[in-house]
């Protein structure tokens, strides 16, 4: 029998980091999702490090959609242009959905079909409270297929369900709310405790031959019972990256997971768990392919590649929990959809054009090529992946943004191709011409309460 396993991953950690300090005490900070970005658009950014062919199951799992009835995941399909055959499905609710999700994706993957499990979070608690600290943002992805080209194969795996009443938040509430911390570690301790066990079990692997255990819960109280009742020793246990990047809903047992799969060897055995309602646990073990099949960037990579200096006010505006002074101009225009339907692979998956007789590359795609004169000689071309620098910019403090100012630019692609963008993650200061960048998937703004998604330029990072 084949067992199913990870055959690519990617990561995401947004740019920006707000300290504790700023947030009224504390040690550390966390990562703080820009004004423009999502958990839709986070789920991009990391799944764009992926091996994608021949994906045919898009799992999106996230306790904050961006709609909250309208399947997100289409637009994660349309922004890593998928197959329009793909099967989409969404997991929410829980912040352990991303590790409910990777468990669906095994089960898919076993089934015969390649599966794609996009998990992303942007944390919002209330103001000078424990989930608002402790929060952070980040999104993480994994592919699952057949264990002939995984990196990493799933030995066993093992669920529970249990009604508690931990953490909740009613569709009217704007921040989550959490019962008295010992109490739901009375319930749930035995609970993932048994889990784990089951788990190992499954796999026929003894807690002393694990190499990771990645234990991931709203409240560590509720899973802090399982090292010692499997014996585990202090280096078994994983860094839950608390002090710089903060729990990310339900993205966090993924991006643990994925940051160990950086640095693991041929052999290693992990131990993946989330709690919340209950367990799901994961047991993998690390194959020779992942030497070659790791991604572009790590998650240290990603967290090492930031910018601390956010203002608590900044970030308060930011998740429209602060008010303030709307601009003094017209609401933005609702997108039309007819226009976004019939411009959906340009929009979503930046594709562009190339002409076929004099290699002269354009942005948006066009049908007839300024430099030749050929007409409908164009081959589409993708351009999302394709890095660029600044020909010209300008920095405009008149145009509305929650970052002032905006920082407009002419960007042209390696082998070819300009455009005019806004750029993101960016010191206004610091944008020179010639500085290398790369695009990113953000949301442009919101009109009449539908997102606007498109592209943007980053410095690389």
């Amino acid at each position: 029998m084949k067992l199913p396993g990870i055959t690519s991953y990617g990561s995401y950690v947004p740019y920006n980091r707000l300290t504790r300090k700023a947030m009224g005490g504390g040690r550390g900070e966390r990562a703080v999702a820009s004004f423009d970005e999502d958990a839709t658009s986070m789920a991009v950014e990391a799944a764009r490090d992926g091996n994608l062919e021949n994906v045919d199951t898009l799992i999106f799992a996230t306790t904050n959609p961006p709609y909250a009835e309208k399947m997100n995941a289409a637009a994660i399909a349309a922004g890593l242009s998928l197959s329009n055959s793909v099967r989409s499905m969404e997991m929410a609710t829980s912040s352990r959905a991303g590790l409910s999700g990777l468990l669906l994706a095994a089960d898919t993957a076993a089934a015969g079909r390649k599966s794609l499990i996009c998990a992303a979070d942007v944390i919002i608690g209330a103001p000078s409270g424990a989930r608002e600290k402790s929060g952070g943002d980040a999104a993480v992805a994994f592919v699952m297929g057949s264990d002939e080209e995984a990196l990493a194969t799933v030995l066993g795996q093992a669920s529970a369900t249990t009604e508690l009443l931990d953490v909740w938040r009613l569709p009217s509430d704007a921040f989550a709310k959490q019962w008295e911390e010992r109490f739901g570690a009375i319930v749930l301790g035995p609970v993932c405790v048994d889990v784990a066990k089951r788990a190992l079990a499954d796999a026929g692997v003894e807690p002393s031959a694990l190499t990771t255990v990645i234990l991931d819960a709203s409240n560590k109280r509720n899973i802090g019972a399982v090292p010692a009742a499997l014996g585990l020793q202090k280096e078994q246990i994983a860094d839950m990256l608390e002090a710089n990047v903060g729990r990310t809903g339900a993205a966090h047992a993924g991006l643990v997971l994925a940051r160990t799969l950086d640095t693991a060897k041929p052999g290693d055995k992990i131990l993946v768990m989330s709690a919340g309602d209950g367990c799901d646990a994961l047991v993998l073990s690390v194959t020779d392919k992942i030497t070659s099949q790791r991604p572009k960037r790590s998650v240290d990579e990603w967290i090492a590649s930031a910018r601390n200096d956010l203002p608590y006010n900044t970030f308060l505006k930011w998740r429209e929990i602060l008010p303030f002074e709307p601009p003094r101009r017209p609401d933005f225009d609702r997108p039309a959809a007819p226009s976004a339907q019939r411009n959906q692979h340009w929009k979503y998956g930046f594709y562009g054009s190339r002409c076929s007789e004099c290699k002269t590359g354009y942005l948006p795609p066009q049908e007839v090529c300024l430099t030749c004169g050929a007409v409908a000689q164009m081959e589409e071309e993708a351009f999302s992946n394709t890095a660029c620098k600044i020909k010209t910019f300008t920095l405009d403090y008149l145009a509305y943004t929650l970052q002032p100012p905006v920082v407009s630019i002419v960007a042209d692609f390696d082998g070819g191709g300009r455009f005019t963008c806004e750029m993101a993650d960016v010191d206004p200061k610091a944008v020179k011409i010639g500085d290398q960048l790369e695009m990113t998937f953000r949301r442009l703004y919101t009109g009449q309460g539908i997102h606007n998604y498109f592209w943007k330029a980053r410095p690389q990072r």
